[in-house]
């Protein structure tokens, strides 16, 4: 460090000393009680019609899919995903969060998920640990060794349909897990929450741009940039490496990407990478479930308070109580019946409130309130914005306008070093870029970084610190801070 940045620190950091604690610092680990998101946003009521939207939405989202509507299905599983239900991977401390402590792809055989059928259970995939998808950073060459002049980097999907029995003759092998992990040719991600995803996307590309313009005069060595929308030119803002413009993209690419689902955003069957190289699905294995394309369709034959309908509203009608009270079935809830999922999937997301933090745990009101200073003064601030704001003005809800978005992110991708580095390059994001994670709901947050390598909160900070990475200056400064004053900040953060 810089003689004049250590002065610069230590005289920042003096007014939030703390007294030496007995004890190394240690992550307070996940918060329990009740989940501190999942609900809609304060404006969202059933008087004109949101509420239904949201609830109806929320169905889809718990519905498990299958591939020719049997026993519970909806659109056509397959022919290849990682699961069946949206809020399967996204669970954690309820629906719209990440992966759970019990992991749901371990079940998925024992639970008839797969049944049975051809499919393994890889081995990166436990029964505690994180949900996980999988990518290969490079294709094959002919003798099975990764081939670094071949960037691959798409999703390899656990599973397959497979021995089904509503899967007809379709037969397809999984990918070649352990190949790839035996020659380090595989890399892993985690399910993104999605709390407060409507308030993200309604912030106008000004108000990224000013808060970038405001910190590029850091003292931290932090410089990051924007992934773009390759067809406006437009910053994009959802996944891993802000891969994505909008909530229906990020809607339409799971439901395709994860499940198997063509839909009207993607209305193919996906291959394979390899597959796609190589002359793509069977015909055997392309539209099993006999409906043609797109399988999740704009539901243009409903009719009011059909019996289709009425099973839709019915599907949100027990969470009622907790979303705002119970509903009829009204031209509203019908109404919400007629959009595809993958809509549906959308405004359920846009509609999410934001995780609600604590003032008080863990650690006290004290203790978090001089984790938040140094959270500020060692420059964690830089790239994890507490406040940006305010969004556009909203057509959808009152709670989308003008209101502040508590993310703590600049929604940028930052070069995070050798560490961190997966070799996938998306849209503008490089190998060793990643979108500047959110840590609001931080305290109900189980596995930690982009591909769930820890559940130790401290372990992550410390990942960030790698060559190459632009966290190194606050690396080295949060190493500086005493065991007490580092418990402050991780109470803090747990306290998200």
């Amino acid at each position: 460090m810089r003689p004049a940045t250590l002065v610069s620190l230590l005289a920042v950091l003096t007014p939030f000393l703390l007294p030496q604690a007995l004890l190394a610092q240690t992550d307070p680990g996940v918060q329990g009680g009740p989940a501190r998101a999942g609900g809609p946003l304060p404006s969202v009521n059933p008087n004109d019609g949101s509420l239904q939207f949201f609830q109806n939405g929320l169905g889809r989202f718990l519905e498990i899919e299958s591939v020719s509507n049997s026993p519970q299905g909806n659109n056509g599983l397959g022919p290849r995903f990682n699961f069946v239900q949206c809020s399967g991977c996204h669970a954690q401390p309820t629906a719209g969060g990440t992966g759970a402590a019990s992991n749901p792809q371990f079940q998925a055989i024992s639970n008839g998920f797969v049944m049975g059928s051809t499919n393994t259970i890889p081995s990166f995939v436990t029964a505690n640990g994180p949900t996980r998808e999988a990518r290969f950073p490079f294709f094959f060459d002919a003798s099975g060794n990764p081939n670094p002049d071949a960037p691959n980097g798409g999703v390899e999907d656990l599973f397959t349909v497979s021995g089904r029995s509503d899967a007809g003759t379709c037969s397809l092998e999984q990918p070649p897990f352990a190949t790839a992990q035996q020659t380090n040719n595989i890399i892993f991600r985690i399910p993104t929450p999605v709390f407060g995803a409507g308030l993200i996307e309604n912030l106008d590309d000004s108000t990224l741009l000013a808060n970038q313009q405001a910190n590029a005069q850091n003292q931290f060595g932090i410089s990051g940039t924007f992934n773009h929308n390759g067809n406006d030119g437009t910053i994009s803002r959802f996944g891993w490496k802000a891969q994505n413009k909008s909530l229906e993209l990020f809607a339409g690419e799971a439901y395709n990407v994860e499940m198997g689902i063509s839909n009207e955003i993607f209305p193919q069957d996906r291959p394979l990478p390899e597959e796609e190289m190589s002359g793509g699905l069977p015909q055997n294995c392309l539209n099993l479930s006999g409906a043609g394309y797109p399988e999740d369709t704009t539901n243009f034959s409903a009719a009011t308070n059909s019996s289709a309908q009425v099973a839709r509203a019915r599907a949100g009608r027990s969470l009622g109580a907790r979303f705002g009270g119970s509903f009829s079935v009204d031209q509203f809830a019908a109404n919400a019946t007629i959009p595809s999922d993958v809509v549906q999937f959308a405004m359920f997301m846009r509609l999410l409130a934001p995780p609600t933090p604590s003032t008080t745990t863990p650690g006290g009101t004290a203790s978090i309130s001089n984790g938040r200073a140094l959270f500020q003064a060692i420059g964690c601030a830089t790239c994890h914005t507490p406040t940006l704001g305010p969004t556009q003005v909203s057509s959808l809800t009152a709670s989308l306008s003008k209101a502040p978005v508590n993310a703590f992110s600049d929604l940028e991708i930052h070069h995070m070093g050798a560490e961190l580095a997966d070799n996938v390059s998306q849209g503008g994001a490089g190998g060793d870029e990643f979108r500047t994670a959110p840590l609001w709901g931080l305290s109900q947050r189980i596995f930690l970084l982009h591909d769930g390598r820890t559940a130790n909160l401290l372990q992550a900070i410390q990942a960030h610190q790698s060559n190459g990475s632009e966290a190194n200056q606050v690396e080295e400064n949060f190493n500086m801070l005493s065991p007490a004053q580092q418990q402050a900040l991780l109470n803090f953060l747990r306290s998200l």
